[in-house]
Parts: structure tokens; C-alpha cells; sequence
């Protein structure tokens, strides 16, 4: 797995180079059981325009598909709000773009566009394989997700 990084003042890009197809990362990221097994549970349905949600640590973040095309493109909007703080939060996109890679494989770009440095404390934005984690001031080392397991349950 290749893995690339960078970070803008609020946006987060992260790609990676996958072995598996992209119809295997697309249920990856779409299956709500598969997503909550790397991610958050949720109630993903991966159709333009549908609402759902993912079960967030302190409160629930609230989503809506803004673009599905099966196994090239996601995109949802995603609506964090603390339970104490409701004023505040984080209204953003994220994006999964999938492309088949001359091996069969699939190159991973995710782009979390609308990032605040006031929510960004701890972070972390996985995918499919690909983890990345940043802190509040310095970036940390890219982290690997057992990518095999995880992938092994999207077959």
C-alpha cells in the first residue's frame, strides 16, 4: 500500500494505493456494516440526496450523500455538533474519489474539505486501508488499518 498525505489550513487530503478492486473499497465505504467496522455505526445509503448518520463519541454526526456514483465517487456533508456546545462545531465535505489502478487495485483519494483548526484537536480520517491521524499542532506518523481484514468483509 502507497500512502500520501497533506494538509491545508482547513482542508485534509489523504490518497493511498489499494490491492483491492474499487468495487471491493466502494462497499467499503457504502455497507453500513463494513463502514462502522472501521469507522462509526451509521445508516449510510449511498444515493444522492439521502440522509444518515454516523453514532459520533459525544453526539451524533449528521450527513447527506451529496454525490454517488458507484465505485468512482462519494461525497456527503457532515455535521458535527457537540451536545454541550451546539453553536460550534464542524460543517464540512468529504470526499472518496476511486480509480482503478493498471493492476486492478484502487488508487484512494479522500479530501475532508471545510476543516476549522479550532475542531481539529484530534482527528482522524480512515478509509479503506488508510488512516491518518493529525494533532492539534504537529501531524503524526501515517497509521496502516488492518487493511486485509477489513477489506476481507467486503468480498
Amino acid at each position: 500500500m502507497t500512502e500520501h498525505a497533506k494538509s491545508e489550513a482547513d482542508t485534509l487530503e489523504f490518497e493511498c494505493e489499494l490491492p483491492e478492486p474499487p468495487e471491493k473499497v466502494w462497499r467499503a465505504l457504502t455497507v453500513p456494516e463494513l463502514l462502522a467496522a472501521w469507522m462509526m455505526p451509521n445508516d449510510i445509503t449511498p444515493e444522492t440526496g439521502s440522509r444518515f448518520a454516523f453514532a459520533g463519541p459525544q453526539a451524533p454526526i449528521d450527513c447527506e450523500v451529496l454525490d454517488a456514483e458507484p465505485g468512482r465517487l462519494l461525497r456527503y456533508s457532515w455535521r458535527e455538533r457537540s451536545e454541550t456546545d451546539a453553536a460550534n462545531g464542524l460543517d464540512s465535505i468529504v470526499t472518496f474519489t476511486l480509480a482503478r489502478t493498471v493492476s486492478g487495485g484502487t488508487h484512494l483519494r479522500i479530501v475532508h474539505d471545510g476543516f476549522v483548526q479550532a475542531a481539529m484537536p484530534a482527528v482522524a480520517m480512515a478509509s479503506a486501508g488508510c488512516r491518518l491521524s493529525l494533532g492539534a499542532y504537529k501531524p503524526k506518523p501515517l497509521v496502516a488499518a488492518n487493511a486485509p481484514r477489513l477489506l476481507s468483509r467486503a468480498a
